[in-house]
């Protein structure tokens, strides 16, 4: 892997305010997958491939990353940078919405990572839990969402994307199938682990 690559990739998602995984957050998701050494990883939502990117490093020999993204300008880019570090026999782009496409799909995961639409959380949940492996982890990105989440914010805007967002983390900590943690790390990581 092209680490040089990799470092300039993330300089020129921070300098053009493209969303990508912060650092605290990505230290203790590598932490994890450095541990269980998955075979398969299922992102929702690319960007620029840099998550998947560095996810890739744990992947257990001949593993493999799923992503999907819509936005066709990302997903050029993601291309060409996941090309640059030396990774595409890792990391497989799937082009189009998440809600269209995880239905159709019927692989198992080792790990799900969710970072797509606020709003469509509980549904990512829904579809990642059913190609789950027993044992597998699901982390779902910026579930505290600016803080909004914990606190009695209800302004019109983002009221969909909080309401959703306090159902996921209900669902999971009330799964007894799933212990959940949820940490205040970026903008809240929840990380649930799943014995079916």
């Amino acid at each position: 892997m092209n680490e040089e690559e990799l470092k300039k990739i993330k300089e020129y998602a921070l300098e053009r305010h493209i969303p990508i995984i912060m650092d605290d957050t990505l230290e203790i998701i590598d932490g994890i997958l450095k541990d269980i050494k998955p075979k398969r990883i299922l992102e929702i939502g690319t960007a620029v491939g840099y998550s998947a990117m560095c996810f890739s490093r744990y992947l257990d020999e001949n593993g493999t990353i799923d992503t999907i993204e819509r936005d066709h300008e990302r997903i050029e880019e993601a291309k060409e940078n996941i090309i640059k570090v030396g990774v595409e026999d890792k990391i497989n782009i799937l082009e189009g919405d998440a809600v269209e496409i995880l239905p159709n799909l019927n692989e198992n995961y080792d790990v799900v990572f969710i970072d797509a639409a606020k709003g469509k959380y509980p549904f990512f949940l829904e579809q990642a839990k059913r190609m789950l492996n027993n044992g597998g982890i699901i982390f779902a990105d910026n579930i505290l969402y600016k803080g909004y989440v914990m606190s009695d914010y209800n302004k019109h805007k983002q009221r969909t994307a909080v309401r959703n967002l306090r159902e996921y983390i209900k669902e999971v900590t009330e799964d007894e199938n799933c212990t959940t943690e949820i940490l205040e790390v970026g903008d809240g990581l929840a990380i649930s682990r799943f014995n079916k």
